[in-house]
């Protein structure tokens, strides 16, 4: 059975359940497995798999304290009709690579694929521990994050929710699917600052212990549906093995040839899915990590320095607008040999300097990653061009990582067959797509672009952008990054 322990060696190991509970280690370090299970099936076995068996295989050797009853339970309550396609991820080949679409969920983005199996993994793990107090779900999102988090816990008995974003840092449809969330148990605050200032105001919460006890007076707990939850970062292991499984099952790839894996990178969760599913056996060559002109990573697995004392950079890719990769820790961690002091070390040079600089010994085991950035300019070209000769229209995130894997080529000559990680609609950013596209957005509404993408890709407009065309803003509160432990407070009357 596996146990999770803190990356910074504080705390009791925590069962699986308890971990996804808890969301963050009592010492504000993140759960890690005691050891990184092998696959338990042979690839040509995944390969005659559905997507709901694949994660079942995948996701129990982590969860294992979950009964075969309750995870299967948990998947089939996850991945049902609210996905548009039955494959829940299906790939499409356009210039030269394979684009693990990730956004067929409720809010079209690959936060979906975690975020739908979260709330039913924490309510179970809920009956398991005999929890009485109501669960706090309390969020900072980049603009993903926050509305699929918001889909999959509304209305869900014994818990609430709370999402901080950054008031001017997400896209006006990102914004627009918040603000109009439905559930009496939802909460949606923007802030004055960036992402990183609402993930710290977040941590400190969390770090608080008088704010805990106060909370547990009240019959309350937290828990985290960010990305340093296991209970998110184990799902996202599933449709890297299934994307394999599917290329083989199609004869694109031969059983045990390996493939490359490129991810538009921001908080790091969703490429160290990729990097779990290599530990786990599945045969990845490269993990390529695409940043956009925050560069903070790119930087890091250049030089072995993690600095990020430098400007913040509002992109076209907001969700990757990050200079504090809170999963890379975790990488971290694995890298030091699971050493927890040298860890926590690290991390407490982040919080006290902004930066640390890792051994050479730790560089060395890197080699499996490579990074890139895009610019801008870059990324708009990237649309443009994959427009221009496919038809094949992608958002600005996974532009970024389009072009981050054109430079990798360009750059090694390395032709080993590649998916790329697809992880949001273009009809979440529909004016930098069309502008793109275009070269001109013009006065239009985003929801008059989205009609315009619409025509030009001859997709239909998902429900999640024509629910909300018209849909009633709920949710107007705004406050400063130092009150949001009041915005709390009053929001749970205690």
């Amino acid at each position: 059975m596996v146990k999770y322990f803190s990356t910074r060696g504080g705390g009791s190991p925590a069962s699986a359940s308890e971990a996804v509970l808890k969301g963050l280690a009592e010492d504000g370090g993140l759960f890690f497995p005691d050891h990184i299970p092998a696959l338990t099936k042979s690839l040509k076995q995944f390969a005659d798999m559905s997507y709901q068996e694949v994660a079942y295989e995948v996701m129990q050797p982590f969860l294992s304290d979950y009964t075969e009853e309750e995870l299967k339970n948990c998947i089939k309550n996850a991945y049902d009709d609210k996905f548009d396609t039955e494959a829940i991820a299906p790939l499409a080949y356009a210039d030269g690579a394979y684009y693990l679409e990730l956004f067929h969920g409720a809010t079209i983005a690959f936060k979906d694929m975690a975020l739908s199996i979260l709330p039913h993994l924490m309510i179970t793990a809920a009956k398991k521990n005999h929890i009485q107090n109501d669960i706090v779900i309390l969020t900072a999102t980049s603009g993903d994050t926050g509305k699929a988090a918001l889909a999959g816990f509304a209305d869900v008995e014994g818990t609430k929710i709370i999402v901080f974003y950054p008031k001017s840092g997400v896209s006006p449809i990102q914004e627009k699917q918040m603000i109009t969330q439905k559930g009496d148990n939802t909460f949606v605050v923007g802030i004055h600052g960036n992402f990183d200032d609402a993930q710290n105001g977040v941590k400190k919460i969390f770090g608080d212990k008088e704010f805990e006890k106060l909370m547990a007076d009240n019959g309350y707990q937290f828990s985290s549906a960010n990305s340093i939850n296991v209970g998110r970062l184990v799902p996202q292991i599933v449709y890297y093995v299934y994307a394999y499984a599917q290329l083989l099952k199609e004869g694109k790839i031969a059983e045990g040839e390996p493939i490359n894996v490129v991810v538009p990178t921001g908080n790091f969760g969703n490429i160290l899915a990729a990097c779990f599913a290599k530990n786990m056996g599945l045969p990845i060559a490269k993990l390529i990590c695409a940043s956009n002109e925050n560069k903070v990573l790119f930087d890091f697995l250049r030089t072995g320095t993690y600095d990020r004392n430098r400007d913040f950079v509002l992109t076209s890719s907001p969700s990757m607008d990050i200079l504090i990769s809170s999963n890379l820790e975790r990488l971290i961690y694995l890298i030091a040999g699971e050493d927890a002091e040298r860890n926590r070390n690290l991390m407490m040079q982040l919080s006290t300097s902004g930066k640390y600089e890792i051994s050479t010994e730790m560089q060395e085991k890197l080699q499996d990653f490579y990074g890139e950035y895009a610019t801008e300019t870059e990324t708009a070209q990237t649309i443009a061009s994959l427009y221009d000769k496919c038809g094949y229209v992608i958002d600005p995130h996974t532009a970024v990582a389009s072009c981050v894997y054109q430079k990798y080529k360009k750059q090694t000559g390395d032709e080993t067959k590649t998916v790329i990680a697809s992880t949001a609609s273009p009809y979440k950013f529909t004016r930098s797509v069309i502008t793109a596209i275009e070269k001109d957005g013009g006065e239009a509404d985003d929801f008059a672009l989205a009609d315009r993408l619409s025509s030009l890709s001859g997709v239909k407009i998902p429900e999640a952008v024509e629910s909300i065309r018209k849909a009633p803003v709920l949710h107007e509160t705004i406050c400063e990054k130092e009150e949001m432990a009041d915005v709390v407070k009053k929001y749970l009357g205690i």
